[in-house]
């Protein structure tokens, strides 16, 4: 159920745009760092690309920064990734990332990972 859930990736050509979304239940109560999106490129690592923290702030990776806004929308259990100016070193399969607080068995409560399946973004020239 916790789960996040990304849409709109898409292919587009060099210089569009394209918004990501993702949607979770557990944004609305997640404390542990806040909502972060990473994406990954054919034959590389994963990389870090984004997060939005519980105070709003908003950080982004140097390879982004001017071209990408993240936002949410909690009403709608949503985080928002607008990418403009797109180039092809864009191209990845991006995925959104939340850390949930849950209680343990015979300690503190513990921040767990949930992954989304992932949302693939194409950038062409």
């Amino acid at each position: 159920q916790v789960q996040p859930v990304e849409s709109g990736g898409g292919s587009v050509q060099a210089g569009g745009s394209l918004r990501l979304s993702c949607t979770s239940p557990g944004i609305r109560r997640n404390t542990c760092g806040g909502v972060h999106w990473y994406r990954q490129a054919a034959g590389k690592p994963r990389e870090w690309v984004s997060a939005i923290r519980t105070d709003a702030s908003a950080e982004y990776t140097d390879a982004v920064k001017g071209r990408f806004i993240i936002s949410k929308d909690a009403a709608k259990d949503t985080v928002y990734l607008q990418m403009n100016s797109l180039i092809s070193e864009d191209t990845a399969m991006y995925f959104c990332k939340i850390s949930i607080p849950e209680p343990t068995r015979w300690g503190p409560p513990q921040c767990n990972d949930y992954w989304g399946q992932g949302t693939q973004v194409t950038v062409s020239s």
